[in-house]
């Protein structure tokens, strides 16, 4: 399905609530596995934790996650540990594309029992579950933090719980910080000092109740539609000044952009009602998956900016950085990217009734709807935000009406 969205010249205001992050709610379903008096509340809603939960209920020996690279990376270690239980874990076309190696190679060291199916290093994977007796691993800090949070959520059940060493430097700290907080949460013993982790094993937790804050990377669309309008007041929940989730930053970098943030109780006010720099650099290693909408206000404020730190974009859904040069260049823009990084020049003009393809890129979709406040413009295959958003047109709708 694909979506013409009319220029929109109005105040933006409204009330939007959106539900329990991606990233958190992936992590509690897996540790719930282990702790059954674990109870979660505001769980997402995304197609990702969908994908997620029926894998963990199913008995079948093919699971099949479509895109959900999350889940990969997750049940992968799940499956490991899960005795006696074979598993073929496979996706989509695009996530048969997606490495999978480094996490492999790990688990194997701790004595996994992995192969692959069909290509060496990608999905599909068979994995014959089994008691891991090795407690140490080594892995390279600078790869994507799935990889290295997929360990330590089975940390806890090994008989000798777990100490993982990094090998150079360790990028998106925030989502392995987010793991840890969460392990904190559940009672589980850990620490983080220099360049190893440590997870105490543990069988047991006191009866816990979870409630997932919600996702900051959804947020960050409504704090684009903030900076591109000319007046903004929307209110966004649940969330938490203390958060756990390394988009939270949102806040400080829509801050140059012209956006306030203002906290009541578990909301978050957004206005337009600073000065906008002339040009941004920022370092969005700690949140790669806000580049893209950070990119696209940019460019719909005519404000140039050094995006860094977005290694990890060119192995998503799709590969980000090109996607974004590609669609952006469409619209007027003035572009270049590298392997890890997004440069973009002041936009003079902004083309009318492009097509933005999504590539089945959930954020490409996101990321460009709030350009309906400069021009007209069409979403090819809109219905993709399903992913992490399923909600998103609706709550759109609200604030544009």
């Amino acid at each position: 399905m694909d979506l013409k969205l009319s220029h929109h010249t109005k105040p933006i205001q409204g009330t939007i609530q959106i539900t329990g992050s991606k990233s958190e709610s992936n992590r509690l379903l897996i540790l719930k596995q282990f702790f059954s008096n674990l109870t979660i509340e505001n769980l997402g809603n995304s197609d990702d934790a969908n994908y997620m939960q029926k894998a963990l209920d199913s008995d079948t020996v093919e699971v099949n996650i479509s895109h959900a690279g999350t889940a990969m990376r997750f049940l992968t270690s799940y499956f490991s540990v899960f005795e006696g239980r074979e598993t073929i874990l496979t996706g989509s076309k695009r996530m048969k594309e997606r490495p999978i190696k480094i996490l492999v190679d790990a688990l194997r060291s701790l004595g996994a029992d992995i192969s692959y199916a069909e290509n060496d290093g990608y999905p599909p994977i068979k994995i014959i579950g089994k008691k891991l007796t090795q407690s140490k691993v080594k892995i390279n800090g600078n790869v994507s933090s799935q990889y290295i949070s997929s360990l330590l959520l089975i940390a806890p059940s090994l008989e000798n719980g777990l100490e993982l060493e990094f090998e150079g430097k360790v990028t998106s700290v925030p989502y392995i910080k987010m793991t840890l907080g969460l392990l904190t949460e559940l009672g589980i013993d850990n620490s983080w000092e220099g360049n190893t982790i440590k997870v105490t094993a543990t069988k047991s937790i006191k009866d816990t109740i979870a409630v997932v804050e919600s996702d900051w990377s959804s947020a960050s669309y409504y704090f684009s539609l903030a900076a591109l309008s000319k007046d903004a007041n929307i209110t966004i929940s649940s969330y938490k000044k203390n958060s756990l989730q390394g988009d939270s930053s949102l806040i400080d970098f829509y801050r140059e952009l012209g956006v306030s943030t203002t906290f009541d109780g578990n909301s978050i006010i957004l206005k337009k009602d600073l000065d906008c720099k002339s040009h941004v650099s920022f370092d969005l290693s700690s949140a790669p998956d806000i580049a893209q909408t950070i990119a696209v206000t940019c460019f719909g404020l005519g404000v140039s900016c050094d995006l860094t730190g977005l290694h990890t974009l060119k192995i998503k859904e799709t590969d980000r950085l090109e996607a974004l040069k590609s669609e952006l260049t469409k619209l007027g823009a003035k572009i270049e990217v590298t392997d890890k990084s997004l440069h973009l020049k002041p936009a003079t003009k902004i083309n009318s009734d492009v097509l933005i393809k999504t590539f089945d890129d959930h954020r490409m979709a996101m990321a460009f709807a709030p350009l309906l406040l400069k021009t007209n413009l069409e979403i090819e295959e809109a219905n993709v935000v399903s992913k992490s958003y399923p909600g998103f047109w609706k709550d759109i709708e609200k604030v544009t009406s």
